[in-house]
């Protein structure tokens, strides 16, 4: 999510390892959501904000393990725009920030995150 200054909203939750991690906010499609709907409900959750989606953006694909398990894992992205604070964090996540470019680019673990900051999101 990017502000109308170019701020970027970040969260600080736990990887799988119960590591700290700032990330993007994502999450699963509940039963009969849209990636669209899924996405809305998400970033609402895990930082307190009620949004708008200005456009799709490109997915990523990723692989990750669970219980000596590989997983393929497509997460559909978009660029949002914040319209109001309507709570808090949920309880998957420990904080949430806004950043520039910059500080996002040195906060984000992941490549797949730190990919999509390098996008033109005008």
């Amino acid at each position: 999510m990017v502000d109308d200054r170019g701020q970027f909203l970040l969260i600080r939750a736990r990887d799988l390892r119960n590591r700290p991690v700032w990330t993007l906010p994502k999450g699963t499609l509940a039963p009969g959501e849209t990636s669209e709907q899924a996405a809305l409900r998400e970033v609402r959750e895990e930082t307190g904000y009620r949004c708008e989606v200005v456009r799709e953006l490109e997915a990523v694909t990723y692989w990750f393990q669970r219980s000596g398990r590989r997983i393929k894992k497509t997460v559909s992205w978009y660029l949002m725009r914040p319209l109001e604070k309507v709570g808090d964090h949920d309880h998957e996540v420990d904080e949430v920030a806004w950043t520039d470019r910059e500080e996002a680019l040195r906060r984000l673990r992941y490549d797949s995150d730190r990919h999509l900051l390098g996008l033109d999101l005008t």
